[in-house]
């Protein structure tokens, strides 16, 4: 086991990588900006964050960022690099909110940095053993949901708000008799008054009971739990006792501590919604790589993820949603990987490539207007999902296998395709 856990960044800078990189090691760990009393060899030797790499990548003209170091101003380049820091492990002990304040605190304030984003972060694998960790993963949601062999597809209660109720189980009904395997809150609505959370749990178990009973297929349904903690508990209970079996959460809102309080609670799958992610990512130089943000969470016992989609309807690359999705899927300390949650814009033409990508079909694959706007209503619109994927799966052009496929050919008739 190691003493020490690693952070990978991209800076750019105006002074020498290096001398950056030592004040960003020391900013995060036993130093100041001047001597002070107490800062003794044996402490700096325990406690100091060592810079274990750098390697440069290139220079720009112009910085990035603006509040570089005044003295800077007049700097005729900025360079970029990639730097890899180590802190030792007794400066957190084993707290992921402390762990982030580590990785990504002030350092994203520093003068003497125009650019800096978290690339990475590796912990020890006395994490895995302390911290919560996926209570479910992909077993365990594939055991609830009783599907094993392909992905697991579903569907996002719309509209985002309004609905009361009764006309949101009135839709889920609609859903489950479609034969979707999992459907979800919008991150929109919680607890509103027009849709209290007991009242909406109560209207849409009732319909998740009847057809379980009716089919033996039990649907997974994630009732937006996001709140203090005391909410989230609270209400995972109602989820629980009437018979659900997840609930979602808005991570960015809640925090890596309500998220923990939550998993520490929790008797159900925990879906995790990256909403307001944007905001930590959109831009190159700042904020965080999705391969170091997705690692946190699942620390703190996340079961599925977010990814985004392949041509979604956001601003965020193929290349990109692709990475995510296979660092979602990659083993870390205590988690053999989780499920990878594709949605915006999804339908079955994204099928083969998402397949082709990952190499597998342990992942979520959520539409909304590729279910509910299929030309013979969301019956059709699940089978042509499913058709998709059992195309992808089987090498078989989407257009060639639409031709004895009825629902796959009106969807792609009423769609698109790339092929």
């Amino acid at each position: 086991m190691t003493d020490r856990f690693t952070a990978t960044y991209r800076i750019e800078t105006p002074a020498s990588v290096r001398e950056a990189a030592d004040a960003m090691a020391g900013e995060q760990s036993a130093s100041t900006f001047v001597d002070v009393p107490g800062e003794s060899e044996e402490l700096q030797r325990r406690h100091g964050a060592d810079v274990v790499d750098v390697t440069e990548l290139g220079t720009t003209a112009e910085p990035t960022l603006p509040g570089v170091d005044p003295g800077s101003e007049e700097a005729s380049e900025y360079t970029r690099a990639e730097v890899r820091i180590a802190y030792p492990i007794e400066n957190v002990g084993v707290s992921v909110p402390q762990l982030r304040t580590t990785v990504a605190g002030n350092v994203f304030e520093m003068q003497p940095l125009s650019g800096i984003r978290l690339l990475d972060v590796d912990v020890p694998d006395v994490y895995g053993a302390e911290c919560p960790t996926p209570q479910f993963g992909v077993e365990g949601t594939r055991e609830l949901i009783g599907v094993h062999d392909r992905p697991i597809v579903g569907t996002i209660i719309k509209p985002s708000v309004g609905l009361s109720p009764d006309e949101t189980a009135s839709l889920v009904e609609t859903l489950v008799e479609a034969g979707v395997d999992f459907i979800k809150d919008d991150e929109l609505i919680a607890d509103p008054p027009y849709s209290r959370f007991e009242d909406r749990v109560e209207a849409v178990m009732s319909v998740i009971d009847d057809h379980a009973e009716e089919t033996g297929k039990r649907v997974m349904y994630a009732f937006n739990v996001t709140g203090s903690v005391e909410e989230m508990r609270r209400r995972h209970d109602v989820v629980a006792e009437a018979g659900g079996t997840c609930v979602m959460v808005s991570l960015n809102s809640v925090g890596l501590a309500g998220v923990l309080a939550l998993r520490r609670h929790s008797d159900l799958a925990i879906h995790g919604h990256r909403n307001g992610w944007g905001a930590l990512s959109r831009c190159p130089q700042l904020g965080f790589e999705y391969t170091a943000y997705q690692k946190l969470w699942r620390l703190a016992g996340v079961d599925h993820l977010h990814v985004n989609g392949i041509r979604n309807k956001f601003t965020e690359s193929d290349e990109s949603v692709v990475a995510s999705a296979r660092a979602v899927q990659r083993p870390i300390p205590g988690d053999d990987g989780i499920l990878p949650v594709f949605s915006s814009g999804q339908w079955a033409d994204q099928a083969h490539d998402t397949y082709a990508a990952l190499g597998n079909v342990d992942l979520m694959y959520l539409a909304g207007g590729g279910i509910m706007g299929h030309p013979d209503g969301p019956a059709g619109g699940v089978d042509a999902l499913k058709q998709g994927w059992e195309a992808a799966m089987a090498g078989v052009p989407l257009a060639e296998y639409a031709e004895d496929h009825e629902a796959l050919r009106r969807s792609m008739e009423a769609f698109g395709t790339d092929e």
